[in-house]
């Protein structure tokens, strides 16, 4: 269901909930630049399946409510233009609402795709929120590669994305050798994405069966 949040600068913002509520572990799960469309509900109601308490904030809220897009190019382009509308800054705050909606004392994580797969790296490395953090195909992690994470963090790219080269990647993994980081010959950008034309089934499952065992380590 979705509900409503209040960032610390007095935004609110819709978010989409799933998930038990008497639980020991819980997430915040992170948009593509596509809203929080179905794909995203799937994946939240995949987490929450698991057992966890999972919160999707509606990010592109901040320039346009109630935002649902698709995979055609057309909607790559709108949602680029929606997401240059964040700021960094206020991406945080809202992820930051959204972990303060998650149940009181429990262990909180967070994963995010694409864009938010972004916006996950700088939720471990700029606050203090979250016992783990995990990013999917994050295209601006490696722009902020020197960054201290404050919690164990897994990263999962694509050998042939066309917008992450390796070279970045490979730049992470220097920078930050205590981050798992796994590349999937095969994959693209958004892999994992079973909307997408560049979705890979083999690849997806076995990077969500990895981001699942990291959670169970790390949060219980």
């Amino acid at each position: 269901m979705m509900i409503e949040l209040t960032a610390a600068d007095g935004h609110r913002l819709g978010a989409y909930v799933a998930g038990p509520e008497d639980v020991k572990r819980a997430l915040v799960i992170v948009q593509e630049i596509f809203g929080v469309n179905s794909h995203m509900r799937r994946v939240s109601d995949s987490f929450a399946a698991e057992g966890y308490r999972v919160i999707c904030p509606a990010l592109f809220d901040r320039v346009e409510r109630g935002v649902e897009l698709g995979y055609e190019p057309a909607d790559v382009k709108r949602g680029r233009d929606l997401r240059a509308g964040v700021s960094e800054g206020a991406a945080l705050l809202d992820i930051l609402a959204a972990a303060g909606a998650l149940p009181a004392g429990v262990k909180r994580g967070i994963v995010g795709y694409c864009w938010g797969g972004t916006v996950a790296w700088h939720g471990a490395t700029r606050s203090s929120a979250f016992a783990a953090a995990v990013g999917w195909y994050g295209g601006g992690i490696a722009a902020a590669k020197e960054e201290v994470a404050h919690c164990p963090v897994q990263l999962h790219f694509g050998e042939k994305d066309a917008s992450i080269p390796m070279t970045d990647v490979q730049a992470i993994r220097a920078a930050q050798p205590d981050v798992e980081v796994y590349v999937y010959p095969e994959a693209g950008h958004g892999f994992g994405c079973e909307q997408r034309g560049s979705y890979v089934e083999a690849d997806a499952n076995r990077a969500q069966e990895r981001t699942l065992r990291f959670f169970a380590k790390h949060l219980g």
